[in-house]
């Protein structure tokens, strides 16, 4: 069972690397549902992911209202982590990006799916979220529990779904895993868009099919992420540990 210390550590790394790795910018962030409460999670102050410390770590109710803010300024968009926590009690962490990789493909129309192997973790279907469809012109964030419930719609059962405009939601059933979905997905939407130049020369353009993604992620296990996790850590500067929780 994780201690909320060892969480709230877990949570600080995930920000470091991400950052190093150029999913999280300036802006972004990492959530994680609370180890001894599962209506409440943890979620930075509003910082860049880079600068993040434990201190910085905040506790929020599912409807986004935060127990132990004081001073510290809450992250405006942190109604898309209450909302899937909500709806979705298997969910254990959330990452919300802007990676320009994944943004062609939530205003193009272009179908984002799996074609090399570890990009089978971000499934079949990549829904995208229009938040024009329900709430008409807004500057697209998501701030407030009737934009995150809506987004969740889209999310459905999966784990990933595209934000028109904006980015992208990932969870996961903890936070390395769901760190290793996010990166992963950006690798697969970079290659995705290179094949697509090459195909228009080839006219060939071959994704995994549905069996080979099934297979995929029979085999994910924390094996999958544990090793890419401890050199994230080393690229990051921050200290390995294994947790036998993950």
């Amino acid at each position: 069972m994780a201690t909320l210390d060892s969480v709230i550590e877990e949570l600080v790394t995930a920000n470091r690397i991400l950052a190093r790795e150029e999913i999280l910018d300036s802006f972004g962030h990492i959530s994680a549902r609370h180890p001894e409460n599962p209506n409440r999670y943890l979620l930075s102050r509003a910082r860049a992911p880079d600068l993040i410390e434990e201190g910085d770590i905040v506790t929020f109710e599912l409807d986004g209202t935060p127990v132990d803010a004081g001073d510290r300024k809450p992250y405006l968009e942190r109604y898309i982590h209450g909302a899937i926590y909500e709806a979705r009690p298997d969910i254990h962490s959330v990452v919300h990006s802007h990676t320009g990789s994944v943004l062609p493909y939530g205003v193009t129309g272009w179908k984002l799916r799996p074609m090399a192997h570890v990009g089978a973790c971000i499934g079949k279907d990549v829904p995208i979220w229009d938040s024009d469809e329900k709430f008409g012109d807004t500057d697209l964030l998501v701030v407030n529990m009737s934009m995150g419930r809506d987004l969740v719609k889209t999310l459905g059962q999966g784990k990933v779904a595209l934000m028109r405009g904006h980015g992208c939601a990932v969870a996961g059933d903890n936070i390395r895993e769901t760190v290793f979905r996010v990166i992963q997905l950006d690798v697969n939407a970079r290659l995705q868009r290179e094949a697509l130049a090459m195909s228009q020369v080839t006219g060939k353009m071959k994704f995994m099919s549905d069996g080979e993604i099934d297979a995929w992620n029979k085999i994910l296990t924390p094996y999958s992420w544990e090793r890419a996790w401890e050199n994230w850590c080393k690229r990051a500067s921050r200290p390995y540990r294994f947790q036998p929780w993950v």
